[in-house]
């Protein structure tokens, strides 16, 4: 009787798995294809306005003094290098991040982003400061001592106390209770 019972639920349960149809996929629905992903604007999510702004005048020598180059962004193929970012603070202000072609100031363009620095000039011609990025620190080093060197002072340690021994009392706290060793000992206490 177990037997077909068993075999009576194998049968039901493939029948209702071979019968049963999936749901139909709705007439709205579209294949995912794999892309390239989006592209943003860079400028934006480091602060600066959306589209960048010409300028057009001559750049001073005295005018690099005002411009303090923070940070760059750029792309790692040589080809995009027009498609950089650079943060940088004018006159003292904190850095704003600017697009290769928007203006720095007020008769300033970037013209051109590096790994490691920016150029600025007037919008036609060429450009006139250089600006580069502060080296980073080097980091900081400890030095080992020398071998056979004298080794430094030990700290004192605790002392310690055998095992059975009870704990000293500290002041204003009672010692640790000890449980007895057998009933016949607690009996006599």
């Amino acid at each position: 009787m177990v037997v077909w019972a068993l075999v009576a639920g194998s049968a039901l349960f493939w029948g209702l798995k071979l019968a049963a149809r999936p749901l139909a996929v709705p007439a709205q629905a579209q294949v995912a294809v794999a892309g390239p992903g989006p592209r943003g604007d860079l400028t934006r999510l480091m602060g600066a306005d959306a589209a960048p702004v010409a300028a057009a005048a001559q750049a001073a020598p005295a005018a690099a003094a005002r411009f303090d180059l923070v940070g760059v962004v750029t792309p790692r193929s040589a080809q995009a290098a027009r498609e950089g970012v650079a943060l940088i603070a004018v006159d003292g202000k904190p850095a704003r991040a600017y697009r290769v072609g928007a203006a720095v100031g007020e008769a300033h363009v970037l013209s051109a982003v590096s790994a490691r620095g920016a150029t600025l000039g007037p919008q036609d011609g060429s450009a006139a400061i250089a600006l580069s990025v502060p080296p980073l620190e080097p980091a900081a080093r400890g030095q080992l001592p020398a071998a056979g060197a004298a080794a430094p002072p030990e700290m004192p340690r605790a002392p310690t106390r055998p095992p059975g021994v009870p704990r000293q009392a500290r002041q204003g706290v009672p010692p640790d209770p000890q449980p007895p060793a057998s009933e016949g000992e607690a009996a006599i206490r």
